[in-house]
């Protein structure tokens, strides 16, 4: 996430945040953004994520970005919000989630229609004219 807001930064792009108190006090928040809101805990920092954003992308991470990622599928599937939602799928990164999700359509579990709620590519411009397209 540094990297990335680094990059925004230095090309004269805005970067907001949304970190919790705890991260903030063990200094491990990025002191250079345009915006810094400050939540007590993770729930609420998903919650202000997802009231603030226009939509979701997803870069290669761990737990986390996987957490965050099925909140919001999930949010979207329950109709609590309608906005795109996006893995940017690098060297192959989701394959395996993407197939997984693929199995749990065939076995019953998600439907067709919340799957294609997934956009993915590997080009981070064109990912987001297909996220863009889809509201």
């Amino acid at each position: 996430m540094g990297v990335v807001a680094d990059t925004v930064l230095a090309r004269g792009g805005r970067v907001m945040g949304v970190i919790t108190r705890a991260l903030v006090e063990k200094e491990v928040a990025h002191q250079g953004l345009t915006v810094q809101h400050v939540v007590e805990s993770m729930h609420d920092r998903k919650a202000l994520m997802g009231e603030l954003a226009d939509g979701f992308l997803a870069l290669p991470g761990g737990f986390g970005t996987l957490d965050e990622l099925f909140e919001m599928l999930t949010w979207s599937q329950l109709g609590f919000h309608a906005k795109p939602i996006g893995l940017l799928n690098t060297a192959g990164y989701f394959d395996g989630l993407l197939s997984f999700c693929d199995r749990a359509v065939d076995d019953g579990f998600v439907r067709a229609a919340h799957r294609s709620m997934i956009h993915t590519g590997t080009d981070p411009d064109a990912l987001l004219e297909q996220m863009a397209g889809s509201r």
